[in-house]
């Protein structure tokens, strides 16, 4: 089983036992304050499909490389000015820029799925420090196997892969607790790849652009998260619920009860006051709560799709989505 070591106890050992794993080309789950990464050396094409080997992920998928700072990005990625105002505006924090390679980045092919660009963050707490410290980027996904509900705290990440995976560095929960918001600049346009814990008002706020959503599905895959399939539970989901069937798990929002609840294998809200970014913090712990109470259906009842709301609804659409 994986060590588990408590970032906030002994900061100094997780740095340096990190450090060396990551320096022998093995992957380390490592908080962010997003979900809980997967990382590995960006630069290392062995590092990087032992990721891909971990969480079972198809290699046309793309992977988020998380960097310590802009200057560190600049050096991998070739920045706009509009992208540049994003990136001073909000790193730290949950936004990923895709953006043009450098032609002399020592970003591997592999972690970028064969693309001309990458999928470039910098994470807020202790991830910060582990980067600054490594030195090179981290190809990071969400620390779970592919398709499954998103990890938030370590305790998420050692049920689920444990067993594979030699150190789990643990910093408490996730305090954002959805994937950052992926946007692209494209001719001075803002294109939106995925909602996330960045909300895409803030972005039209700081620029006076519009953020351009998709028009329609099946678009090809430019960043993480952009699968039809995903954050998927062991139980079927039910979204837009009005009512509960008799056995069925219940994750409700606004404490709004639904007819047929006192019947329901498990009740749980999101936020009873209606918060949409208390709820996004909520929504893959309480995910991973009602699955583990083996109902063959979770049901979640009506989420406003304002603000943070329309990343939590990207992904119940994408959990409710059929699988392969």
């Amino acid at each position: 089983m994986a060590e588990i070591v408590d970032t906030a106890a002994d900061a100094d050992h997780a740095l340096q036992r990190a450090t060396e794993v990551l320096g022998r080309g093995l992957p380390v789950a490592i908080p962010t304050e997003t979900v809980y990464g997967l990382a590995a050396d960006a630069t290392n094409p062995q590092a990087i499909a032992r990721i891909y080997e971990t969480k079972g992920r198809p290699q046309f998928n793309p992977l988020i490389c998380h960097v310590a700072d802009l200057e560190m990005a600049e050096r991998h990625a070739v920045f706009d000015p509009l992208s540049r105002q994003l990136a001073m505006a909000f790193w730290p924090g949950p936004l990923t820029l895709i953006l043009p390679v450098r032609p002399d980045t020592p970003i591997h092919p592999l972690a970028r799925a064969g693309l001309d660009t990458v999928g470039l963050r910098v994470p807020a707490g202790f991830a910060g420090r582990l980067l600054a410290a490594f030195g090179r980027p981290l190809a990071a996904p969400s620390a779970n196997t592919s398709g499954r509900i998103s990890p938030t705290t370590a305790a998420h990440v050692e049920a689920d892969l444990g067993s594979a995976i030699e150190l789990i560095l643990d910093a408490g929960p996730a305090r954002v607790g959805v994937e950052s918001t992926i946007v692209k600049v494209e001719d001075d346009r803002i294109r939106l790849l995925r909602p996330g814990g960045l909300d895409a008002s803030d972005i039209e706020k700081l620029t006076g652009l519009a953020v351009i959503r998709p028009t329609a599905p099946g678009a090809a895959i430019e960043a993480p998260g952009m699968l039809a399939s995903h954050y998927a539970p062991d139980a079927g989901v039910r979204l837009n619920a009005r009512e509960v069937a008799p056995g069925e798990a219940l994750i409700r929002f606004g404490g709004t009860e639904l007819p047929g609840e006192e019947k329901a294998a498990i009740v749980l809200d999101l936020s009873p006051g209606g918060d949409l970014r208390e709820a996004a913090a909520n929504l893959f712990g309480y995910m991973q709560t009602a699955d583990a109470t083996g109902a063959r259906t979770i049901a979640f009842a009506p989420i406003p799709a304002t603000g943070l709301g329309e990343a939590i609804n990207d992904r119940l659409e994408r959990a409710a989505a059929p699988r392969s």
